[in-house]
């Protein structure tokens, strides 16, 4: 009877593949197979004194990486506690929801300087009317030298398609991510958070403003 049950997760890669050419050899089930592999490898101390030793070690192993863990998350987020040189929010809004877009872009410098964009955006989604509003925020940055910035948006489509790994990117808008994360990588040091849009106010005012702006524009006679 097995009574180490857990013998796969204790094994080393060269005992696992041992233990398969035995089992192959002698027509062994892989769970004997792998037995007799790591008796022979724990010679006369026996089988159980092995499984306690490299139970301990794996134990330890695992404490040290949750300590790691630990510290870089700390250390990530007493970095992001701490305000930043510079500031922006962005929003982005279709109206109807595919519709007319409205940008909407505010960035605050270190001197109290303030730079406010409210643009129209062509014709989309709300995601894309988002993503352009990133894009518009990203090249204005970029242009005013920005550094140690933090981008503030109430899009959790954008934020995470952003920043998110390229495996789970939205493919509808691959041409907007990629923009932006060009732009990123001419900007040290961005942070990007989601927030509220309670949180977000200034942009999304300037947003629709653009959109107010183009129902002005396309209610008056030419």
């Amino acid at each position: 009877m097995n009574n180490f049950p857990d013998l796969a997760r204790i094994a080393y890669k060269t005992e696992r593949a041992a233990s398969r050419r035995l089992a192959l050899a002698e027509g062994l089930s892989a769970d004997a197979a792998l037995r007799r592999t790591l008796e022979l490898a724990a010679g006369a101390a026996g089988l159980a004194a092995l499984v306690e030793v490299r139970t301990g070690l794996l134990a330890a192993q695992a404490a040290r990486d949750a300590a790691r863990a630990s510290a870089k998350a700390a250390a990530t987020s007493r970095r992001d506690a701490q305000p930043t040189a510079w500031r922006a929010w962005f929003d982005g809004s279709a109206k109807p929801n595919p519709g007319r877009c409205g940008i909407g872009v505010r960035i605050e410098g270190p001197d109290g300087h303030v730079v406010e964009l409210a643009q129209p955006a062509g014709h989309g989604n709300s995601s894309e009317a988002e993503y352009r509003a990133l894009i518009a925020l990203l090249e204005t940055a970029a242009a005013h030298g920005a550094h140690e910035l933090t981008i503030h948006g109430d899009s959790r489509v954008v934020i995470d398609d952003v920043t998110g790994p390229d495996l789970y990117a939205a493919p509808a808008l691959a041409g907007y991510r990629a923009r932006a994360l060009a732009l990123l990588a001419l900007l040290p040091d961005v942070r990007l958070r989601w927030v509220p849009r309670h949180k977000n106010t200034g942009a999304d005012a300037l947003s629709q403003r653009a959109l107010i702006d183009l129902e002005t524009d396309a209610s008056t006679p030419s």
